[in-house]
């Protein structure tokens, strides 16, 4: 599956609009402290516009990545191995591009190389590209397994995804413990039962 650069490229966003400067989001931010009822100007809260946008910078570095040159590098003196790589428990921190609060959670992924492999890192950074973005996780599960089944041209990607959304646990309907999950099976890991069961086993009891 070809995918579009908007889709996973370094910044799409940046061909539609000029970026807003560093002084444009703090001032922002001194909006929304006024709006939510509070003095920007007082001691406490003097700094925190420019702190907001440091953090916001770290927070959605996910914008200034290719994930393509993250995985661009790969091995093939592998003396023959062809079993499954697995990845599993990398933790993630996103924002739920609907109310902008935190998604937190693990992913798992796993692919069953065809000719070369990537270093483990390129995987864990692989997922940070995608989740210090605005996301939903359907996407971003979609996006990771997509973006490793592009580059890598393995026989097969299994990308799991469990994560809490604090605009499920902190605002609306307040349910704390609920966790949602999500998956994307391609090539092997979707046709062939036995790899499927394989991958979903390392996850569960590894």
């Amino acid at each position: 599956m070809k995918l579009d650069h908007c889709e996973i490229g370094a910044d799409a966003s940046s061909e539609s609009f000029d970026r807003p400067s560093m002084q444009d989001a703090e001032n922002a931010v001194r909006v929304l402290i006024r709006w939510a009822g509070d003095d920007p100007s007082r001691e406490g809260l003097i700094d925190t516009p420019a702190r907001v946008a440091r953090s916001y910078k770290e927070f959605f570095a996910g914008y200034q990545v290719d994930p393509r040159e993250i995985l661009a590098r790969t091995f093939s003196e592998v003396d023959g191995y062809d079993e499954m790589v697995v990845l599993k428990d990398i933790r993630f921190e996103s924002y739920c591009e609907h109310h902008m609060v935190p998604i937190i959670g693990r992913a798992h992924v796993a692919y069953l190389p065809e000719h070369r492999v990537v270093g483990i890192s390129k995987l864990a950074r692989l997922v940070d590209a995608f989740a210090k973005r605005l996301q939903i996780q359907e996407k971003m599960t979609v996006q990771i397994a997509d973006a490793l089944n592009e580059v890598l041209e393995p026989k097969g990607v299994g990308v799991i995804l469990e994560a809490a959304h604090q605009c499920m646990s902190t605002r609306g309907v307040h349910k704390s413990d609920a966790a949602m999950v999500t998956s994307r099976m391609l090539g092997s890991f979707r046709t062939d039962p036995s790899t499927r069961r394989e991958f979903l086993s390392i996850v569960r009891h590894g």
